[in-house]
């Protein structure tokens, strides 16, 4: 079966389930995500360069450390608590013939982000890439219930986080390194049950444009991806398993994604295919016509 056949026929039976806490576990998933695609094939894109990335235990974040495992580089996975997802990972990206070390931190904590910094560069010697994935989401229907804890959490996870990595990790990176916000398709088309958490994103894809600039001059490319609906821990975390089963459906490609279709944007952009580009956020979202 083609892989591409693949999404449509793991779409089709993915049955309603939820998890208990946030951002999720990929292990516990049922069935479990794309990861990896076979069509996929390296070709040393990012040979010798060494990434960190946020997030990296799961989902998205996982596929995204495959590929560039697939591609040459040495991953550290910076992930919150989620031990079995991440050390799932490190085996998965060891398997490509590339150093992977992995280091539980929380974002939100601007001393921690400084530790896993400090981690890579102890561990890999240097930093290229930073991927900045990490991120939670809370639903909440009517939004006078949104408390200020849940306002804080999700505000110093998806914002401060970036913006905690982003200072850490720029006095170690030089010219034609690079910086990969998430956002999110909720930054440009909104949601009214995700209201603080689009509000991150559209904080998130101004904080790339504006660090863009600033870092500019230094030969340091900042962009972003803002996937879509994509099948990951944090989607039975969040919904309720009606909307776990339909997740996806109302985009023109009919479709949830999976992890293993977002990671090539994240290729492109750290590799100097995408020299030319600052400031810009790739949509991944099955066709949700929105604007950059």
């Amino acid at each position: 079966m083609d892989d591409r056949d693949k999404f449509e026929k793991i779409d089709e039976n993915i049955e309603g389930y939820t998890q208990e806490r946030q951002p999720g576990i990929e292990k516990d998933m049922t069935p479990r995500p794309i990861y990896e695609a076979d069509y996929y094939k390296g070709s040393g894109k990012l040979r010798g360069q060494a990434a960190v990335i946020t997030g990296g235990d799961s989902g998205i974040g996982r596929a995204v450390a495959i590929l560039y495992a697939k591609e040459g580089a040495d991953v550290v996975i910076g992930y919150l608590d989620e031990h079995e997802d991440a050390e799932e990972t490190k085996a998965l990206v060891e398997a490509h013939g590339v150093k992977c070390e992995t280091f539980s931190f929380d974002v939100k904590r601007r001393s921690e982000c400084h530790k896993l910094v400090n981690f890579t560069l102890d561990k890999l010697g240097k930093i290229n890439i930073l991927v900045n994935h990490a991120g939670v989401q809370y639903p909440t229907s009517d939004f006078l219930d949104v408390s200020e804890p849940q306002l804080k959490d999700t505000f110093e996870t998806n914002v401060y986080g970036i913006i905690f990595m982003a200072q850490a990790v720029l006095p170690h990176l030089d010219k034609n390194d690079t910086i990969i916000n998430t956002t999110s398709v909720t930054a440009y088309r909104g949601s009214p049950g995700l209201i603080e958490y689009s509000a991150t994103n559209g904080a998130i894809s101004a904080f790339t444009r504006s660090l863009s600039e600033n870092q500019a001059g230094n030969g340091i490319r900042v962009n972003a991806v803002a996937p879509g609906p994509i099948y990951t821990p944090i989607i039975p975390a969040s919904f309720d398993a009606e909307k776990v089963e339909k997740q996806g459906g109302n985009t023109p490609l009919g479709r949830r994604g999976q992890p293993s279709e977002l990671g090539p944007a994240y290729v492109f952009l750290a590799s100097q295919d995408a020299s030319y580009m600052t400031g810009q956020v790739i949509h991944v979202n099955g066709g949700d016509f929105v604007s950059n």
